[in-house]
Order: structure tokens, then sequence, then C-alpha cells
């Protein structure tokens, strides 16, 4: 591990064979010699947070969809949020970007947070794993922007990210999903 990879975004690349992160974008939360932990910040399922984690109102809309966050722990609940007093947060990853400390109530949510996303389950990897597949070019790094985590629009966070990376990212980001349709 180089340096630490907190706060960036992982773009996956169209060599990345894991279905489950087939064009996703992760926010990385955590990343030290021990491992790496993040959310997919671009995959809205079909269920509310009024059917998965109604104890969050009114920190949160509840009829906001539930993200699939990654395929660790799907039952597991990720709340992320931007903080207007950090002092809440368990861990700032972006800014005033982070997760609250496990033993936040809802109340000082509510009071301490300007916005948040609600997850199921975490991207996860072992030791070196994540710089393992950095180095075969599974995923494509950019720095995160406040904008990204909190996107209106998920569906085109992929490639709207990379068309602002430029470049031959900015081509990749028109490559259609199943080239064999081209």
């Amino acid at each position: 591990m180089k340096e630490t990879l907190t706060g960036q975004l992982l773009l996956a690349s169209p060599a990345l064979s894991d279905p489950n992160f087939a064009r996703t974008v992760v926010l990385v939360g955590v990343h030290s010699e021990e491992g790496a932990m993040g959310v997919v910040l671009n995959r809205p399922s079909q269920v509310s947070v009024a059917d998965a984690a109604p104890q969050l109102e009114p920190a949160i809309d509840l009829d906001q969809p539930i993200y699939v966050g990654g395929p660790v722990a799907p039952t597991s609940i990720v709340f992320l949020a931007e903080f207007l007093d950090p002092a809440p947060a368990g861990m700032l990853v972006l800014g005033r970007i982070g997760f609250p400390a496990p033993e936040t109530d809802v109340e000082e949510l509510t009071r301490a947070t300007s916005r948040g996303r609600v997850f199921a389950g975490y991207a996860g990897w072992g030791e070196g794993q994540l710089d393992a597949e950095l180095e075969q070019g599974d995923w494509i790094l950019d720095a995160a922007q406040p904008e990204d985590v909190f996107s209106e629009d998920p569906a085109e966070l992929w490639s709207h990210v990379l068309r602002r990376k430029g470049g031959s990212y900015a081509l990749l980001a028109r490559m259609p999903t199943d080239v064999s349709v081209n």
C-alpha cells in the first residue's frame, strides 16, 4: 500500500469481471494495511428507507431508496452523511462527509447532518486485495466530489466521473454497456 485511498472514487473498469461491480462507482471509506471498505454510490434499489430502515426518520427522507452498498453484509445498514457538526461523525472520509459513530442516535444525526444516504451492505477487500486489483487494471481512481456522493442521477454517475476525468476516460464513458450491441 503506497498511500491511503480513503475518500477516493473507484470506477469499475471494463476489465473488471465481477458482475457485482459492473460500471460501479465506489467511495472508499477505509483503506489501510489490513484492507479496505467502501460503498457503491450508483446502485439504488427498489426498496425505500421507509421499508428497510424507518428508524432513521427524521434524519433522512423515508421515500429515498436504499442503495446497494456492495456484496458484503447485504442485510446491514450503512449510513453516509454530510455533517454540519463533525462531532458525531465516527469517521470523515471526504471533507464533512462520513459515517456516524455507532452510538450516535437519530436525533443527534438529524441535528448534525445536512443530507444522507442509506446503503444495504458494503464493498470490502482483504489485506492487499484492492491494491492488487488496482495493479491489474480492475479499477480507475479519481478524486471524489461531494456531489458524486449524493448524485441525483446515479445511473449516469459512472459516465459523468469518467467524462470529468477527461482524455481516453471520456471515450470510455461513451462505451455501450454491451459492446456486442454496438
